[in-house]
């Protein structure tokens, strides 16, 4: 098999750099053994960019993110660059990707891995075989809408505020998004929203209810309020088959179902755009759900999982390398299921090790399953 994509590699801060050093083996491993012949170039976003560059992200990446097949992301930000006013902040690099790149759809997938059903915070007969996808609108709603603020009133206090604002269309692709994955599933959405109490959700949920009419009338579809999947989610997780949800509602309910899998460390993610009618590219970034933890970052303990399985992703959303995404998936799986964890998912009578590591072992295991 032979290819030649354009990947763009922004490690970005914290952990980011160690844990995109252990991808990149698995990427070499991928050429070497499996004849994908990427072509890569590395840039800087979040704080490392503001230092070398003065902005979160510069233009001049901007547009090689335009111009690659996909883009492979670390983590931004850390406690260096709390005190920069909000325009300048490190997370305004993902978010100008997100937006700039049309990157409209965030599917952010909970897997119960069979070896770390223990290491959840829930009883392991409760998340033992939980396998959800939540799909989050990621260029609409409260995070980009205006008008937006902090103002000082007549009285001198201060109020903020914000402004979730969605259009009809915004709400009717990424729709298409979880219908079409739950076609590949187990044929079930359920959309959250807050429509008993906000305007935006009233319209949020007859949009659903109308693309599913209209175009997936085979794919069960439920309705649920935010704060009732929170807790269905920490109750009866294995009900959930795809959830789609807003920004916001999205952002939270995905970092919650992260929490039944153990570990934020293990957990990949993908934000892909519209595909274009005439190349049939579509824009796409992947990343780890966990974040720069700048706390540990140089310590050589960070877990490198799951920036290994958005590679994962990568292979298999913007390429269509199935069975290479499926090798790295199993690589993963097999690691875990013989022993070895890192500091985030460390168990009773298991191995731990570092963040070197645990990307030694997974290249070996791929080396096993290729034969």
């Amino acid at each position: 098999m032979a290819a030649n994509k354009k990947l763009l590699v922004l490690p970005g801060d914290g952990i980011g750099p160690e844990v995109m050093r252990e991808t990149r083996r698995v990427i070499e491993w991928m050429a070497r053994r499996r004849s994908l012949a990427f072509e890569i170039e590395e840039g800087l976003v979040g704080g490392s960019a503001i230092e070398a560059e003065g902005a979160p992200i510069s233009d001049a990446t901007v547009a090689r993110a335009k111009a690659a097949d996909a883009v492979l992301f670390g983590s931004v930000g850390g406690p260096k660059w709390d005190g920069l006013p909000f325009e300048q902040r490190p997370e305004l690099g993902i978010l100008r990707l997100r937006k700039d790149l049309g990157l409209f759809a965030n599917l952010r997938p909970a897997v119960v891995l069979d070896p770390l059903a223990e290491a959840s915070s829930l009883k392991p007969d409760i998340v033992r075989g939980v396998d959800i996808m939540v799909v989050r609108e990621s260029t609409g709603g409260v995070y980009f809408g205006e008008p937006r603020g902090v103002e000082t009133l007549a009285d001198g206090k201060r109020r903020g505020f914000d402004t979730d604002v969605y259009h009809e269309d915004e709400i009717a692709r990424v729709a298409r998004i979880a219908f079409d994955l739950a076609r590949k599933r187990r044929n079930k959405v359920t959309s959250v929203e807050k429509a008993n109490v906000m305007q935006s959700g009233r319209l949020w949920r007859a949009v659903v209810g109308e693309v599913h009419k209209a175009e997936y009338p085979d794919v069960q579809l439920e309705n649920m309020y935010a704060d009732n999947c929170a807790m269905q989610l920490c109750s009866r997780p294995a009900q959930f088959d795809v959830i789609l949800g807003s920004n916001l509602f999205g952002d939270v309910l995905s970092d919650l179902a992260a929490a039944l899998t153990g570990s934020l460390g293990m957990l990949p993610s993908a934000t892909l755009g519209a595909v274009d009618p005439v190349t049939g590219k579509r824009h796409a970034l992947y990343e780890p759900i966990h974040g720069s933890a700048p706390d540990i970052a140089g310590k050589g303990i960070a877990n490198p999982c799951a920036q290994m399985l958005s590679f994962a992703m990568l292979l298999r959303w913007s390429f269509g390398f199935e069975d290479e995404a499926a090798l790295v998936e199993q690589a993963v799986e097999k690691v875990l299921a013989g022993g070895l964890r890192t500091a985030d998912i460390m168990q009773p009578g298991m191995a731990r090790v570092g963040t070197s590591v645990m990307g030694e072992a997974v290249v070996r295991e791929l080396d096993k399953l290729a034969g």
